[in-house]
């Protein structure tokens, strides 16, 4: 997973995720977060995102050619969920002719953890894959990435921890029972489009507007239609 680093971002910035259980927007301007909807869902992102993108858009008060750039979750998370943010974003930066750039869901969430909670920790940021393998990354006490993300079942993900306590975040945190030196981070489940945008806005952590897939997609491929006649 590559990021490219760009600079503080001047000016407005729009984000936005559906790559888990919901769909979140917001706006950030001026070091601040202005305007933001989080509405937890299962299933309708897809009627849901550019109504709430609409919301906090005139909240905000901005035309989308104030934007300075867009923001969006790339995953790993929900195929179907990624993609529809993708759309949206892209197609946002295409009328308003602004740039695009990527944000991960792993360090979405680690940005969600506070530093002093994460003070004396390492962080284990995990999302929940649907299979027996979850999806995971580390990050060091000052929120820094340590390697790529893994994709692995819980015993063998944490065969790769750091030395030291471990905070564990995500979606799939409950799969790890505490112990004396794991612990559970309260909050941070799920990419928020507030840690999206703040993160757009620092420019040092940005992906491609692409999806972050760490698998394939389920596929099943329809029968064939081409039989030998008997």
């Amino acid at each position: 997973m590559n990021t490219q680093t760009s600079g503080p971002i001047r000016g407005p910035i729009l984000a936005l995720d559906a790559s888990a259980a919901a769909c979140s927007v917001a706006i950030r301007a001026d070091g601040d977060s202005i305007a933001w909807r989080d509405v937890p869902m299962a299933r309708g992102h897809a009627e849901t995102l550019m109504p709430l993108v609409m919301e906090v858009m005139a909240e905000a008060g901005f035309a989308f050619d104030a934007l300075a750039k867009i923001a969006v979750g790339v995953g790993p998370g929900s195929f179907t969920g990624i993609r529809i943010a993708l759309a949206a974003a892209r197609g946002i930066g295409l009328a308003a002719g602004r740039p695009v750039v990527g944000i991960d869901s792993f360090s979405a969430m680690a940005a969600a953890i506070a530093p002093s909670t994460l003070a004396g920790r390492s962080l284990l940021v995990i999302v929940d894959s649907k299979r027996a393998e979850l999806f995971g990354q580390y990050f060091d006490a000052d929120h820094h990435a340590l390697g790529e993300p893994l994709m692995l079942p819980p015993s063998a993900m944490l065969q790769h921890r750091p030395a030291g306590p471990l905070l564990i975040a995500g979606d799939a945190a409950a799969q790890f029972p505490p112990a004396v030196d794991i612990f559970r981070a309260q909050g941070a489940g799920r990419p928020d489009a507030r840690d999206i945008a703040r993160l757009a806005e620092q420019g040092d952590v940005l992906l491609a507007a692409r999806p972050l897939y760490l698998r394939a997609a389920d596929v099943t491929l329809p029968p064939s239609r081409n039989k030998t006649a008997p």
